[in-house]
């Protein structure tokens, strides 16, 4: 059974607007590989990369200024080789 996304209508815009906010607030809980855009449900979001998962019991934000957050743990960057 599928996940129904929620209702969302925010736009790029915002999204951008809320990017530095969201980088402070989540760096002052856990340590953030990076902060993206994606679409959640019928519009976008804020999609925080984490190097790792929280500590038992940490909350994180669901949005910042309104615009829905998704998060990923997405481990350490690495450098890939090319060729």
């Amino acid at each position: 059974m599928s996940k129904k996304q929620p209702d969302n209508d925010c736009t790029l815009d915002a999204v951008r607007a809320a990017k530095p906010e969201a980088l402070g607030a989540f760096e002052r809980i856990v340590a953030v590989t990076g902060i993206g855009i994606t679409r959640i449900g019928g519009g976008y979001g804020l999609k925080v990369n984490l190097r790792k998962a929280p500590k038992t019991g940490t909350i994180l934000p669901a949005s910042i200024k309104g615009v829905p957050v998704k998060v990923e743990i997405v481990g350490t960057p690495r450098k890939r080789k090319v060729g």
